[in-house]
């Protein structure tokens, strides 16, 4: 037997489905269905009528948007973000993203590949005794563990403390345009 939305019920007593149960929302009906807008910007628009049938029996069709925006004046969303990607204020992010990102992973770089090197080549280093049973070898294995738990410590501070919020800002103002473009829909 077919529920409505074209899925089959449980055997039990004629229930529908367990994921039908947690929808939060009454199944529309076979011709409806395809009707149904979204304001998820996430949404599929192609997916919507997947697999609806009309009131004659026959699949729904889909209803698609042109992905050439015919009627569509003005500027487009790729415009749109190609001024956001050449203005200042992304220019600045982006400065400051490389700014920490190509030091410190050419420090980690360095540091990870001069451990390696120095435990192949030098292994009498890496052998000496610390303390105890520890020795320069596990030492320095350990200390690449701590670096990189301080370098992403220290990555998510300085994305916090000097970008987040014009990386925030920026998005705002990148939806606003583009919701400028749509005339008016999210």
């Amino acid at each position: 037997m077919q529920s409505s939305k074209g899925r089959a019920h449980d055997a039990v007593a004629g229930q529908e489905s367990s994921v039908e149960q947690l929808d939060g929302h009454d199944p529309a009906a076979p011709q409806e269905a395809w009707q149904l807008k979204y304001d998820d910007p996430w949404y599929d628009g192609l997916a919507s009528g997947w697999g609806e049938m009309a009131a004659g029996g026959e699949p729904a069709p889909a209803a698609v948007p042109s992905a050439r925006g015919e009627g569509v004046s003005g500027p487009s969303e790729a415009d749109v973000y190609l001024e956001v990607q050449r203005s200042a204020a992304f220019q600045e992010v982006r400065r400051r993203y490389r700014r920490f990102v190509v030091p410190a992973s050419a420090a980690f770089l360095v540091w990870y590949v001069g451990y390696v090197v120095v435990a192949t080549t030098v292994p009498q280093l890496m052998a000496r005794p610390v303390a105890g049973a520890l020795n320069v070898g596990l030492v320095a294995g350990l200390g690449q563990f701590l670096t990189t738990f301080l370098l992403t410590w220290a990555y998510a501070r300085h994305a916090r403390l000097r970008r987040d919020r014009a990386a925030l800002e920026l998005r705002w103002d990148t939806q606003e345009l583009t919701r400028g473009v749509n005339g008016g829909a999210s």
